[in-house]
């Protein structure tokens, strides 16, 4: 029940701020919100949260908003309540208020907060029921409910569900929001789980995924930045012009009192992947023609994810500060002999293949117990003055902007432009000159020699963002599309790098240049040779290449078996060497891929690798597709667009796409699809022979899209059909085993510890196409070679 003297003090604080609107102005009721913060006892509530809604509540409640605050978690109210108004009570005020309007302020958030056991729904259902009696009892008409979910990850989906359940508003026009804290998943497969979970329970518009730097000003000024000085960036923002990007975020603390989160997640996970990708789109996505237009601004940054290179373990270097693995024994209880991989420190290098930006490097750098707190984005301009004397003159300076996030030399947040570039617009009033600290060096120049600016007032990001909850602005949070399409680009990177021996560093000042970094083409590596490295002794035989490449038999063919990254390297090996002898010998390759997620590793590195790979020589057909628009992320040809096609200098006449769309509908039979991409192989590949047709293997045996109880003889000599999937989107197109028993080399690709139990079974059976399809490819004059990597193999 609302405290009576609550609402008096409330009554008597929105009268007595009312007189201090503009004149004529009167607030108008804009409705009652009630804030549930779950896990408001927690860490990041008691730092941040909590102030960010004193200062909401502060902000708005002369504006026609009344609110009520609860805190939630799962320690009972006995217990847990004291330690709530505890937290409260060290709420600060801003500077513009007085010091008694701060005090009855401080007051009634006090009056107005309360704490809720909330472990089961029938806490939620208790919750809500008292939301609603306190709504008719005092009656108020409801603004909004506003759940902030300050919990891990695995929570969220069981919390939406008893939120959707038991407490949206019964109020037509009321709203409900939900804000999400990172992490949002571990990989591109939890992270898509996840997002189905949530989306059974709540709608996107509902979902405020936060990502505190987002919140940041200086990071929120980029984009109006950008288009306040479009004039003088325009003609400099791109390849011509910029050296490189850098975006980094240093530490000087460790993970020590975080150990059981961190180890799970790593520095890649819990900086690069979100604070420092979301930085990097917005400095490099196409302006938007609404800064304000949340659609327009995710569709930007979306092109920038499809635009990105692939990244491998040639785009990055991890370390590992030398404390860390003591830590993790100590706060996880461990045995001294075990060995943690997790990086603390990681440098990637990323490339955007666009007109724009192809070929210029990005760095992202973040780490723990490194020589400095800071944080900025630095984008360095080519040198094109050359100074025959006086080489410390202004034109002859190197060239920089820097969004400076905080911290550091200089402290304070700003956006540095060098006097050789351009003096920079200042339109916003928020916004003022920088004259303090002209005696601060930053990145290499004095001060003097930038024109700075900083904000008028510095606004924690915290505070920002829920006052953006409240107020239903969502261009400062993720989106879906955006958090899948990020983690769509890292998880094949932290893939790659899972059993990586990371670099030993001391901590601090005395890393010396031990994590240095050196460029080498699109390439990223240490500087320097070790001085600290744990040997592969050390790490318990954790070491990636203790199997070589080698190679058997598999079903009476040639198997080869390595790690899957050693694998795909000579995978791709054996494709380059096939395309160069069949251009060799009769000046064209024709190489066929089926679908699925296994063959996008050997994409990138296709991509990122085979520089001398015959692309202009070379005619790329599919195996496989499902019938859907080629612009759906179910298609086939859209995955090998993006991570193969797009990157590398193939004639766009050398791509054969499978015809599924015809006369704007799906494989419809009187389009005859499958008779006109059979009458295209017929027509450009000698004797319907591929060189190469690579394929996978699923869990039920199924290989390119002919699937067990297929009726195979009914093909006949056809070269490609429409099938039907027991999986969605049912209906297929494919190559028939006719197809690509022809072919002059078939290879089979089979990685993953879950296609162990299949490869064993396969092993076993005897050729039966209709039970298990994939003993039906027998090249009749060629060869077949099986690709599995030690996890498929030996599980």
């Amino acid at each position: 029940m609302w405290n009576a003297v609550a609402v008096l003090l409330l009554l008597a604080t929105i009268c007595s701020q009312r007189g201090h609107a503009k004149e004529g102005q009167e607030a108008k009721p804009l409705g009652h919100v009630s804030v549930v913060v779950v896990g408001g006892t927690g860490d990041l509530a008691k730092k941040y949260l909590w102030q960010g809604f004193f200062q909401l509540y502060s902000s708005q409640v002369s504006r026609g908003h009344t609110f009520s605050f609860y805190g939630g978690g799962l320690t009972p109210a006995d217990q847990a309540k004291q330690i709530l108004f505890d937290i409260l009570k060290g709420v600060t005020c801003t500077k513009d208020l007085s010091p008694e309007r701060c005090a009855l302020l401080k007051d009634q958030f006090l009056h107005l907060a309360e704490y809720r056991q909330l472990k089961t729904s029938e806490h939620y259902q208790a919750l809500c029921q008292h939301m609603e009696q306190q709504l008719t009892q005092e009656g108020m008409e409801e603004g909004g409910r506003l759940f902030y979910l300050s919990v891990p990850a695995f929570a969220y989906a069981n919390i939406a569900e008893m939120i959707n359940n038991s407490c949206r508003p019964a109020t037509e026009g009321a709203w409900l929001r939900v804000v999400l804290e990172k992490p949002f998943g571990h990989d591109l497969n939890s992270a898509k789980v996840l997002s189905t979970q949530l989306a059974s329970s709540l709608r996107e518009e509902e979902m405020y995924r936060i990502d505190h730097y987002l919140g940041k000003q200086v990071v929120a000024k980029i984009l109006p930045f950008r288009r306040e000085n479009k004039k003088f960036l325009d003609p400099i923002w791109n390849k011509h012009h910029i050296e490189r990007m850098e975006i980094v975020l240093k530490e000087t603390l460790s993970a020590k009192g975080r150990i059981p989160f961190y180890d799970q997640y790593g520095v890649i996970r819990d900086v690069l992947q979100n604070h420092l990708t979301e930085v990097m789109t917005l400095l490099t996505m196409t302006l938007p023609d609404n800064l304000s237009n949340f659609e327009e601004v995710i569709r930007n940054k979306l092109k920038i994810f499809r635009a990105l290179q692939p990244l491998g373990k040639n785009q990055a270097v991890i370390g590992q500060y030398r404390s860390y693995n003591r830590e993790v024994q100590q706060e996880l209880n461990k045995t001294k002999d075990h060995i943690s991989l997790v990086p603390t420190f990681a440098a990637v290098l990323a490339h955007i293949d666009t007109a724009q930006y192809n070929g210029m490097p990005i760095i992202m750098t973040s780490g723990k117990m490194l020589d400095e707190r800071v944080g900025y984005a630095r984008i360095l301009f080519k040198k094109d003055v050359f100074c025959v004397q006086k080489e410390d003159t202004i034109h002859c300076k190197p060239k920089q902007i820097v969004f400076y996030f905080g911290h550091g030399t200089l402290k304070d947040p700003a956006i540095l432009v060098s006097k050789n570039l351009f003096k920079p617009d200042q339109d916003d009033g928020d916004w003022k000159e920088m004259t303090d600290h002209k005696d601060v060096q930053v990145l290499g120049l004095p001060l003097s020699d930038y024109y700075a600016q900083t904000p008028v007032e510095q606004k924690e990001a915290y505070a920002e963002l829920i006052t953006h909850v409240l107020h239903g602005i969502r261009d400062t949070f993720v989106s879906s599309e955006n958090h899948l399409a990020s983690w769509g680009i890292w998880t094949p990177l932290l893939d790659s790098l899972a059993k990586t021996l990371p670099r030993i560093y001391p901590g601090g000042v005395e890393n010396g240049n031990l994590l240095d970094l050196r460029l080498g083409g699109k390439e990223l590596h240490f500087l320097s040779e070790p001085v600290i490295m744990a040997s592969p002794d050390q790490m318990g035989g954790a070491a990636t290449d203790s199997f070589q490449v080698m190679q058997g038999k598999y079903r009476s063919a040639v198997m080869v078996s390595a790690w899957t990254v050693e694998l795909i390297e000579r995978l791709a090996g054996d494709l380059e060497e096939a395309a160069k002898t069949a251009v060799r010998e009769g000046g064209i390759f024709h190489m066929a891929f089926s679908g699925g997620s296994s063959p996008i590793a050997l994409f990138q590195r296709l991509a990122q690798h085979h520089y001398s790979f015959p692309w202009k020589e070379t005619h790329v057909w599919m195996v496989d597709e499902r019938c859907v628009p080629t612009k759906e992320a179910e298609s086939n040809f859209l995955a090998l667009h993006d991570h193969l096609l797009q990157h590398v200098g193939i004639p766009y006449f050398n791509i054969h796409p499978m015809p599924v769309q015809l006369n704007q509908r799906l494989c419809v039979e009187e389009d005859v699809g499958p008779l006109v991409y059979e009458r295209e192989i017929i027509q450009w590949v000698n004797g319907s022979s591929f060189h190469f047709v690579l394929l996978g293997v699923g869990f039920d045996g199924h290989t390119a899209s002919l699937f067990p109880g297929d009726k195979v003889d009914s093909h006949g000599n056809r070269l490609v059909a429409i099938t039907e999937s027991p999986a969605k989107p049912h209906q297929r197109m494919s190559l028939t085993f006719t197809a690509i028993n022809k072919a002059q080399k078939v290879g089979v690709l089979v990685m993953g510890n879950s296609k162990h139990e299949l490869v064993t079974q396969l092993s076993r059976v005897k050729d039966n196409p209709n039970k298990w399809p994939i003993t039906g490819v027998q090249p009749s004059s060629g060869n077949l070679i099986w690709y599995i990597d030690y996890d498929a193999l030996l599980g």
